[in-house]
C-alpha cells in the first residue's frame, strides 16, 4: 500500500510552517539530553520563502556542550529575527554567520561561515573585548557581534579567508 504524501513537506524535506518548527523544537528536546552528557554540537538550518514575494529567509541554531562546560549554549545563525514592536518574526537583509571561538595558548581564533564572502569584503572592529565582523558581496550581506574572553588591539588581528569561511586570529 502507498503512502499519501505529506503535502506539508518542503522539497529539502523540512515541514513548513509552525508544525514544522514545533517539531524540530521537540527534535531538540530530545538531542539536548545527550549531548549534556557526552558533549557535541547540533546544528539544524532551514529556508523559509514568502508566499508571491521574493522574500529568502534563513533560519538555524547550532547547540554547543562540552564535556565539565557550564552547559548547552544555542547560538543563532541566519537573517530572521522577532520584531522587538510587533513581536513577529521578520526577514532581515543582513545574516548572522555561524562563529565558533577557539581559544589557545598564545591566540583566539573566530571562525565565521560567510558563503560568497573573500577577505577584501571583511571588516573588523573591536572596541574592549566586543568584536564586530561585517561583510558584504554583492547581495549576500553578514555581521556578527562576538564577546572575546580578553580585550585585543584591532592591530594585533588577522583576517584571513578560504571559501567563505573567515578566520580571524587575535594575538596577546
Amino acid at each position: 500500500m502507498f503512502k499519501k504524501r505529506d503535502e506539508k513537506k518542503s522539497e529539502g524535506g523540512f515541514e513548513s510552517g509552525l508544525g514544522g518548527i514545533l517539531k524540530g523544537l521537540g527534535d531538540l528536546v530530545e538531542k539536548l539530553g545527550d549531548l549534556s552528557e557526552s558533549g557535541g554540537e547540533l546544528s539544524r538550518t532551514g529556508e523559509i520563502h514568502g508566499a508571491g514575494k521574493e522574500l529568502k529567509g534563513i533560519y538555524g541554531f547550532t547547540i554547543k556542550s562540552g564535556i565539565g562546560g557550564d552547559g548547552p549554549r544555542i547560538e543563532p545563525f541566519g537573517n530572521i529575527r522577532k520584531d522587538r514592536d510587533s513581536g513577529r518574526s521578520v526577514v532581515q537583509e543582513v545574516r548572522e554567520p555561524v562563529v565558533d571561538l577557539f581559544e589557545e595558548e598564545d591566540h583566539v581564533s573566530i571562525v565565521a561561515e560567510m558563503p560568497g564572502i573573500s577577505v577584501e569584503d571583511v571588516q573588523i572592529t573591536v572596541e574592549d573585548d566586543l568584536l564586530t565582523i561585517t561583510a558584504a558581496h554583492g547581495e549576500k550581506k553578514y555581521r556578527k557581534e562576538v564577546l572575546l574572553p580578553a580585550s585585543y588591539a584591532r592591530e594585533k588581528m588577522q583576517v584571513t579567508c578560504n571559501q567563505g569561511v573567515v578566520e580571524i586570529k587575535c594575538v596577546k
